[in-house]
């Protein structure tokens, strides 16, 4: 299982992983049940910048954790947010409107204004965060928003016919993901305080709400509102965490 593991920080990150060979699809499926260890990665990776950082005003601290989160993810997910803006407010209700919106490599104002929006969100909360010393939060901000991949495609279509996502959806170890989701669930609540329970049900309150509106717009999934998801989720923890949990 390393390829997969290794296929999944390929996809999920910038960091320098190289693949000796090409991928095949069951290759591609299994990497689904990598992705909250990637979370894992890459939420350490930013505690430790944020504790190297840990003599600098909470002001410039944040805006580097913010900084250094778009460039290890490359922009993947902020790209899909962004797509998926357009083709939802663009497509104006429309289901073969939207798909068309949403395959435009075009970024419009809608897509802009939501990227803006996210990114000043996530660092007005990592802001308060870093004062609170609450380095656990944006960890499982970042691990919840990637376990919900694998439970999205559990639970809705993937509507293109071709693609990386096709491959994931199809080929995607059913039983495994079901035993990763529950079991990363598990974990978080055995080993944290019972008061990060209520970040879990913010990411399950989240997504729901998001398949919701994927369903009744485009009746199922596709990469960019995957990527959408895991934007919006980190961001509702984080906010969650800073309203509900710190006190800021």
């Amino acid at each position: 299982m390393i390829k997969p593991f290794l296929i999944s920080v390929q996809f999920l990150t910038r960091l320098p992983v190289r693949l000796a060979s090409q991928p095949n699809e069951k290759d591609l499926g299994n990497s689904l049940l990598f992705y909250p260890l990637v979370g894992f990665i890459i939420g350490l990776i930013l505690i430790g910048l944020g504790w190297l950082l840990s003599g600098s005003p909470p002001l410039v601290t944040a805006a580097l954790l913010v900084t250094t989160w778009v460039l290890i993810t490359g922009g993947l997910h902020l790209d899909g947010l962004a797509d998926s803006a357009d083709a939802w407010i663009g497509g104006m209700g429309d289901r073969t409107k939207t798909l068309a919106i949403m395959k435009d490599p075009n970024c419009g104002p809608a897509g802009v204004v939501a990227i803006v929006l996210i990114l000043l969100l996530k660092f007005v909360a990592l802001h308060s965060l870093v004062i609170a010393n609450e380095w656990i939060t944006m960890l499982l901000a970042i691990i919840l928003a990637r376990t919900l991949l694998p439970l999205l495609f559990l639970t809705t279509p993937y509507v293109r016919s071709n693609g990386l996502g096709t491959s994931l959806a199809v080929h995607q170890p059913r039983q495994w993901s079901i035993f990763v989701v529950v079991t990363t669930f598990v974990l978080m609540f055995l080993l944290t305080d019972i008061q990060y329970l209520l970040l879990s049900l913010t990411a399950v309150v989240t997504f729901l709400l998001l398949r919701h509106l994927m369903a009744h717009r485009i009746a199922g999934t596709t990469g960019d509102t995957a990527g959408a998801l895991v934007e919006i989720t980190e961001t509702t923890v984080l906010l969650t965490s800073v309203i509900a949990l710190t006190g800021c």
